[in-house]
């Protein structure tokens, strides 16, 4: 599971491909970083709310409730499925499990 202890924050990085974060970033200085990294304080929900924004990551996941990682085009297609009519949301869903029953079948043969 994640903690604020081991995201990768880095005090002077901008954003690298490690998904790292710097203090420039979410607009505060780098030792404060450093205290989240250590565990000596806990960010504010507005701070916590700006490193999932920046770390593109679930509040779940950033403070360790679950260690799935939800990918953010994964959850944008759930939320625009949720928006459809009643109707064509079966539809996508029925195709959905018909989909995942066939690739889990596939891999039990």
């Amino acid at each position: 599971m994640c903690s604020f202890s081991n995201l990768g924050i880095n005090r002077n990085a901008t954003k690298d491909s490690c998904g790292s974060v710097g203090g420039k970033l979410v607009g505060v200085h780098g030792a404060v970083i450093g205290r989240y990294e250590r565990e000596e304080v806990k960010p504010s929900i507005e701070m916590a709310t700006q490193l999932t924004e920046v770390l593109e990551v679930s509040l779940d996941y950033l403070v360790g409730s679950t260690d799935v990682l939800l990918e953010k085009n994964i959850v944008s297609k759930i939320l625009d499925i949720q928006k459809l009519k009643e109707n064509d949301r079966q539809h996508v869903f029925a195709l959905l499990d018909a989909f995942l029953k066939q690739t889990k079948l596939q891999s039990i043969l």
